[in-house]
């Protein structure tokens, strides 16, 4: 029984992922028939509202299916504020989905290649998510969005962790939150799965339920020694992620 438990909750789990790349390639090709028509205020507050929405359901299934437990309502406190960097460690792949389900004017940063890919392209272009090249560019663009009173989802170890409890986090959120003067807010992110860790292949199923908790940390305020900031933000993240 055990074992029929698990292909069943495999099988459940795979058929919700395809339903989910299904959904995503509907709003991409909905977003290029919508990007010519809609300004860009129109199409940021639509298509950010539409992403976070579409993760949302997903995960609302995958817990009703029994298939995960989600602890992340904390974030919903953010949704009055404006002008904010979401700072959050990175242990796996779900961490972007995750936060952004909650955060509907949250914007993210993606590989150039990404902006082509046909799952998620067309709606990233509609949210003006932000092209991780040229650097100063996109630099250019954080600062711009924030701003405008955008909340920029932002993961200071650049990749997922291997090193615990954090990678050495790389230069940049910092001296962002400097130029646009604003807070950076964190998240810590905490799982009793391994799934889509670094070096999880993406075929391999989980135990289940899959349990992730985030957190709301502390606010730092911008400051002018934007390197001194980004050490004790790494600081804090590993104290808190010891605990």
């Amino acid at each position: 029984m055990r074992v029929l438990r698990r292909l069943f909750q495999s099988v459940l789990f795979y058929v919700l992922l395809l339903h989910l790349g299904a959904m995503s390639l509907t709003w991409n090709f909905a977003c290029l028939l919508l990007y010519p028509f809609l300004t860009r205020r129109q199409g940021v507050i639509v298509g950010r509202a539409a992403i976070s929405s579409v993760y949302r359901g997903f995960w609302t299934c995958a817990q009703w299916l029994g298939l995960m437990s989600i602890d992340y309502t904390a974030l919903d406190a953010l949704a009055r504020d404006g002008g904010l960097i979401i700072a959050a460690n990175h242990p796996s792949m779900l961490d972007a989905l995750l936060v952004i389900a909650r955060v509907p004017r949250g914007i993210c940063i993606m590989r150039a290649n990404l902006m082509r890919n046909p799952f998620l392209g067309a709606g990233a272009r509609l949210a003006r998510y932000i092209r991780n090249d040229p650097p100063h560019g996109m630099i250019r663009n954080c600062v711009m969005n924030l701003q405008e009173g955008a909340q920029l989802v932002l993961f200071p170890e650049g990749t997922r962790t291997v090193q615990t409890p954090v990678n050495r986090f790389r230069p940049g959120v910092t001296l962002i939150a400097q130029m646009a003067q604003v807070p950076i807010q964190t998240v810590l992110i905490e799982s009793e799965s391994r799934y889509l860790t670094k070096g999880w292949p993406i075929w391999r199923t989980p135990e289940f339920p899959i349990v992730i908790r985030l957190r709301l940390g502390r606010r730092f305020a911008p400051e002018p020694d934007h390197q001194g900031l980004l050490r004790r933000l790494e600081a804090y993240f590993a104290d808190e992620l010891r605990r």
